[in-house]
């Protein structure tokens, strides 16, 4: 029996080296991934809301999807993404702002106003960003109280639950539909950052309503699998930016995800040498079957990767 359960015990462990090898080859492939798993805290995660893209002066595309419904509070981010920022501050004066696409966030309507030149003479250096709740004319609602908060796209520690759940409470109301941060950055500051590449840049709104009055302080709940999220994610497509030819198939991903994922991906999508800019382009991958792509696309939006993949890296 003793020796029945050692050599139990010898399987686990010859299992559980042959994982960790698979996961060393397939962090190698990817470049440096980092361990999304660890620390194992359970916050209440914001869902994505949709993003914009602001080209020069033209909104030229929004996709909104809804948000998970945590207990008491629903929360959600939206991305503005401003590309030709140096034509925004030319062609928006000081007062004047271009507006994000409508996005969903705890059952209420939402849009982002983006001043590239401040809302008004006092924050005239600055860039201005609001977020305004879409009221029903025909429907007399109630106040509705909101935790945000407006981060540049590296800006991480803005965009974390805590943090979120720190910031002040707004109420938004017919007569005050509009909360947010008229000196937001100053544009010599954000020109000079590396959050500006080729003259675009992001900002990300994350929402939390609060459904419930006690959880204004103490916003509790959790959302399901982050992993799964990311899964859905790249099965759906949804807002997938950039595609790889790989043994005869293509495979559409997101340009951010692969990039925050991989310095590999970061270097070739991103870097002085990047791929794939245009639209209808394909990034040509040799030397790779496709059952190993897409094994490795699993890999670095879910950390782990399926089973029926498992021999793929043995």
């Amino acid at each position: 029996s003793a020796r029945r359960k050692l050599s139990f015990r010898g399987e686990a462990a010859s299992a559980s080296a042959a994982q960790r090898v698979r996961r060393r080859r397939l962090r190698a492939a990817a470049g440096a991934i980092p361990d999304f798993r660890r620390p194992r805290c359970r916050f209440v995660m914001s869902s994505f809301a949709g993003v914009t893209v602001l080209d020069g002066h033209n909104q030229c595309h929004c996709e909104m999807s809804g948000v998970y419904a945590s207990a008491g509070v629903d929360a959600g981010y939206h991305l503005l993404i401003v590309k030709g920022y140096s034509r925004t501050k030319e062609f928006f004066p000081t007062g004047e702002n271009i507006t994000s696409g409508h996005f969903v966030v705890g059952d209420h309507d939402w849009l982002l106003e983006y001043y590239p030149n401040g809302l008004d003479p006092s924050c005239a250096d600055y860039i201005s960003v609001y977020l305004t709740l879409l009221y029903d004319s025909d429907v007399d609602e109630e106040e509705v109280e909101v935790k945000f908060s407006f981060s540049l796209i590296n800006q991480v520690e803005k965009q974390m639950p805590t943090y979120i759940r720190g910031t002040k409470t707004y109420s938004f109301s017919s007569s005050v539909p509009m909360w947010g941060i008229g000196k937001f950055v100053r544009r010599r500051t954000l020109e000079q950052s590396p959050d500006l590449i080729c003259d675009c840049f992001t900002i990300r709104c994350d929402i939390m309503v609060c459904k419930d009055p006690r959880s204004k302080d103490d916003a509790g709940g959790t959302l399901p699998d982050i992993h799964q999220h990311f899964s859905n994610l790249l099965d759906d497509k949804l807002g997938a930016d950039v595609a790889f030819e790989v043994g005869g198939e293509t495979f559409a991903a997101h340009r951010c995800v692969l990039a925050a994922r991989s310095t590999v991906f970061r270097a070739q999508l991103f870097g002085p040498m990047k791929e794939g800019t245009a639209t209808s382009s394909i990034i040509q991958i040799k030397d790779m079957e496709a059952k190993v792509f897409r094994a490795l696309l699993s890999f670095v939006y879910t950390d782990s990767f399926p089973e029926m993949y498992k021999d793929i890296m043995e």
